[in-house]
């Protein structure tokens, strides 16, 4: 930013040339607010937040102005300062660089698409004359306004016409309202017929510029159908993707724009960026108050079918149960260790117990070298007093040994486990190598309720019920809880038929049959 000159050196200058230098340094410092929305919005609002997550999305939509790609679309949790930034002080900004254009902002409903409008307007009004815009006179509705450069602004909820307004930028801000709708397949056509028909039909050759800014909500919503119908960007397609998960996952989702690690916790307006406790504790409590299907979507941006899956959701509540007093008869850890192209170890434990069930009580897989999920389950067996570790049999065999056997030495010799305990029984499963084969006896041992939850385990849970038979690879998570209860009832690996015990109250999972539509596995099936 330009220094103003300093007294000193305006001593022997009238006043009128003083007034000149002064206001050249004013609008240099103007204009190098223009640098990004961001800075603008920083220079300008004193209560706004610049945080990494905002940079990077201040970046992409600079890159958009550029010319970089002309389709945009950014993916975050809700409440993280990417409406604020993209469309309000997004619109702003570039009406102050191209003052001549026409910039529509829809949304889900008119009372959303008007409070972007009063932002933009407002902003015209207080900021505007530094880059010499303004409303035109007698244009100041708060949905539709024009500005003295030949401008505009229409703000519409997604249905409404755009008849009659040409197009250069169009932000569309949240084109879902809730759930509800997004999983209604008439209110998702909707939302897609007003874009082929509405939207992309205003945008103008000379410049038309797309920015689609969205929490998440199902696989065929609006970001899942641009996506499925033009691609991104790095395989040939039209959109420029910011996906921006509240808690990292590389592994899965690929490079993270930020950089961020598996488990690395996502910025936000109100916490300071050093304050990595206080971020990881509210993304935290952001999981534990949502369903899985909630936390998935919403804030990982990673909705999945709710169809097909083998294991239906209700099933999985029904068979939670942190109540029921039981002892453990044989308490396990089972691994499906990393590799074979895959980062993830799965790592669950859980014991048999005299009810003759299985609980599961334990979820900490990862993403983790051989070194760390050897430590990791050792740990795990060491808290629980686990007898057995169960370890997938159809990878690794020797080194899984080794890397057990050394992680449990390398821990008594740091104090972590006493000197004297004894190392668990490392006992092989050989599970079946169809994963639908795998799996599909487990199903049948939850819906049998041979099988329990020790409480909600979001993540195991969010597997279970989205994995799909056809999917080509299974989860760790799901390995790893078949090949608990595989070792813990070995017959069921033989194809013996096991019954399953009688309800031990009347509110036993057992008494708590889900909805036969639920899915393959969401129904009791006879004994």
């Amino acid at each position: 930013m330009t220094a103003p000159p300093a007294l000193s050196e305006l001593d022997h200058l009238d006043d009128a040339a003083v007034y000149q230098q002064l206001l050249a340094a004013q609008k240099a410092a103007a204009r190098d607010l223009l640098r990004s929305p961001a800075t603008l919005a920083r220079g300008l609002d004193g209560q706004y937040r610049m945080r990494p997550h905002i940079k990077v999305i201040s970046d992409a939509l600079v890159g958009l102005e550029q010319g970089e790609y002309n389709r945009l679309l950014i993916v975050t949790p809700a409440q993280v300062g990417k409406s604020t930034t993209t469309a309000e002080w997004f619109p702003f900004w570039w009406l102050c660089l191209h003052g001549k254009d026409r910039v529509a902002v829809a949304s889900y409903s008119d009372d959303l698409a008007l409070r972007r409008g009063k932002a933009i307007r407002k902003y015209i009004t207080e900021y505007g004359g530094e880059y010499d815009l303004s409303l035109l006179p007698g244009s100041e509705a708060a949905q539709d306004y024009d500005t003295n450069q030949g401008g505009g602004v229409r703000s519409v909820s997604l249905g409404a016409g755009l008849t009659g307004f040409s197009v250069n930028l169009l932000v569309v801000d949240d084109p879902h309202k809730d759930r509800q709708e997004a999983e209604s397949k008439k209110m998702r056509e909707r939302v897609h017929d007003w874009w082929s028909s509405a939207a992309l039909k205003r945008l103008q050759p000379d410049r038309n510029a797309v920015v689609a800014i969205q929490t998440r909500w199902h696989p065929d919503d609006f970001a899942g159908r641009r996506l499925e119908e033009d691609g991104r960007i790095e395989d040939g397609g039209k959109w420029k993707v910011v996906h921006l998960p509240a808690v990292a996952n590389p592994s899965k989702f690929g490079p993270d724009p930020l950089g961020r690690r598996d488990g690395d916790p996502l910025t936000h307006p109100k916490i300071p960026t050093r304050n990595r406790k206080a971020l990881q504790a509210w993304w935290a409590a952001d999981k534990s108050g949502s369903n899985p299907r909630d936390w998935h979507a919403l804030s990982q941006g990673d909705p999945q079918p709710a169809e097909g899956a083998l294991v239906s959701r209700d099933l999985l509540r029904a068979i939670r149960d942190n109540s029921t007093p039981v002892e453990p008869q044989r308490i396990a850890v089972a691994i499906d260790p990393s590799g074979g192209g895959r980062d993830t170890a799965g790592i669950i434990g859980g014991f048999l117990g005299d009810d003759n069930r299985v609980w599961i009580t334990h979820d900490r897989t990862k993403a983790m070298s051989s070194a760390e999920w050897s430590r990791t389950a050792c740990l795990m067996a060491h808290e629980t007093n686990a007898a057995v570790i169960f370890v997938e049999w159809n990878f690794g065999r020797d080194m899984c040994t080794l890397a057990i056997d050394t992680a449990w030495k390398a821990l008594q010799a740091e104090g972590q486990i006493p000197e004297g305990k004894l190392m668990p029984l490392i006992q092989p499963v050989h599970a079946k190598q169809g994963k639908l084969l795998r799996a599909e006896p487990i199903a049948h041992q939850m819906v049998e309720d041979r099988v329990r939850l020790r409480g909600a385990f979001v993540d195991l849970e969010n597997e279970w019920a989205t994995w799909q038979p056809t999917d080509s690879d299974s989860p760790g998570r799901i390995d790893a809880s078949c090949i608990l209860v595989y070792g813990l009832i070995p017959e069921i690996n033989k194809g013996a038929i096991v019954h399953a015990p009688l309800p031990t109250s009347p509110t036993s999972p057992a008494s708590r049959q889900p909805p036969p539509s639920a899915g393959p596995y969401g129904r009791r099936i006879g004994k």
